[in-house]
């Protein structure tokens, strides 16, 4: 049996209403799963860059990027996993933040070079950007201290240079 590979794909998209539907139904349609998934627009305005993670054998993730090139108002898929590429995440939290524990979360944020975006007499909302194992990381320390609530962005990524 073939091992699920996770992969970071990269697809380059007209800007227009509807294409972001065709690929999620891409996905949704064939029984695909994406555990990611952000879209932005890139320099130029008529064009949105999609970075999607998916799991799958070797053979499921061809077949993705295969179906994904013959969408309609796709312009270039590219699955960085194969590459060096640079990727992020972005999370806010607001974590409990009382008298007692108050110096503690800001010790936190300190160490993992994080902000906090906003302040309450019980609360600190923490923005937080890197990899995944950092935003893990970040997490499993603040858990113990009461997380109210979260938000995460998808995956982004680019590929690295050529050097």
């Amino acid at each position: 049996m073939m091992q699920n590979e996770r992969r970071t794909i990269s697809v380059l998209v007209d800007n227009e209403p509807g294409v972001l539907s065709r690929v999620t139904g891409l996905f949704s349609g064939r029984g695909f799963n994406i555990e990611s998934l952000s879209v932005g627009e890139t320099l130029d305005p008529t064009i949105s860059r999609i970075t999607l993670v998916t799991t799958g054998s070797p053979p499921i993730i061809e077949q993705i990027i295969k179906q994904l090139r013959k969408l309609i108002n796709v312009i270039k898929v590219v699955d960085l996993t194969e590459t060096e590429f640079v990727e992020r995440e972005m999370l806010l939290i607001k974590v409990r933040a009382e008298a007692a524990s108050r110096a503690e979360v800001l010790r936190i944020v300190d160490i993992f070079r994080c902000k906090v975006v906003d302040a309450s007499p019980h609360f600190y909302t923490v923005e937080v950007t890197g990899s995944e194992s950092k935003i893990q990381a970040v997490l499993d320390l603040f858990t113990p201290l009461g997380i109210e609530e979260i938000v995460k962005t998808g995956k982004i990524a680019i590929a690295r240079s050529k050097k």
